[in-house]
């Protein structure tokens, strides 16, 4: 039983790598989804980097559901016509960009 053993402490390793990288891509998707909105709203600087990190902030805040839906939110309170599809869509090109930037980040 010891290969087992072995092997099941592995793939469960693995499994929480995995788990802590997706987290990370996540996290980055949405900082790079803040920038992406305050350009939308006119917003650069400082100001685009703390709007940023006000996204980011929303993954551990309770009260609100996500990144996408403050946005939604953002957009309208400051009268930017891109719907929740758009965001979505977004988020998910975004996705894949914060995970390519980690693996060349690794690679390097």
């Amino acid at each position: 039983m010891t290969a087992f053993d072995d092997r099941e402490k592995a793939f469960e390793a693995k499994y929480r790598l995995d788990q802590e990288q997706e987290f990370k891509a996540k996290i980055r998707r949405d900082k790079l989804l803040g920038l992406w909105a305050a350009e939308q709203m006119g917003i650069s600087g400082d100001a685009a980097k703390t709007y940023a990190l006000s996204v980011v902030d929303v993954e551990f805040d309770a009260t609100d559901r996500d990144a996408g839906h403050k946005i939604a939110r953002d957009f309208i309170a400051s009268g930017v016509a891109l719907d929740e599809h758009t965001i979505r869509h977004q988020m998910a090109v975004l996705l894949e960009v914060a995970r390519e930037q980690m693996i060349t980040e690794m690679k390097a």
